[in-house]
């Protein structure tokens, strides 16, 4: 794995660094793991590409970073059907395949950055909609994603370029 400055890794003791920052982060309810399994709740350990940002217009302004910037709506989806051909892709919801909404009605999805996990290509059943996104105020573990308060997204969101990993260790 390449260790570039404004790279985030995730340690073995489930902080998330970013240069000389350290951040609290919340992680899958399944632990890690190299093998991701769709519904497994495993976060997935590797390096991957942050891709784009999408965020919530009616609860904030359009974040700056030198990533694509995407206001969501609340027709987006995800869809997370291994069976269906738009399996991991971004959807317009109502869709015909079971899809997550990414319009909530908590936080936690008021900014997402998409890793590029199971994307290239996307393999039926390896896991969807691996994000980084906000954590919930007590740092419950995510789905399978990476989680971090508003505060340090913001942080990151402005530091981050094109190209820029996240690199998910494995546990101790």
């Amino acid at each position: 794995m390449t260790h570039q400055s404004n790279n985030l890794i995730v340690r073995p003791d489930g902080k998330l660094c970013l240069g000389s920052r350290v951040m609290t982060c919340a992680l899958g309810k399944g632990g890690r793991q190299t093998e991701k399994i769709e519904g497994d709740g495993v976060s997935p350990v590797g390096s991957w590409v942050l891709q784009k940002i999408y965020y919530r217009p009616d609860r904030m302004a359009a974040p700056v970073s030198a990533l694509p910037v995407i206001a969501l709506s609340p027709n987006d989806g995800w869809c997370d059907d291994p069976a269906h051909p738009d399996y991991n892709k971004f959807v317009t919801l109502p869709h015909t395949a079971s899809c997550e909404n990414l319009w909530r009605e908590d936080h936690v999805y008021d900014v997402i950055i998409t890793l590029d996990h199971n994307s290239n290509p996307v393999v039926p059943g390896a896991g969807s909609a691996i994000f980084f996104h906000l954590a919930r105020e007590n740092f419950a573990p995510t789905e399978g994603c990476a989680a971090v308060p508003l505060e340090d997204m913001l942080y990151v969101l402005g530091r981050i370029t094109p190209g820029c990993r996240m690199e998910i260790t494995a546990a101790n």
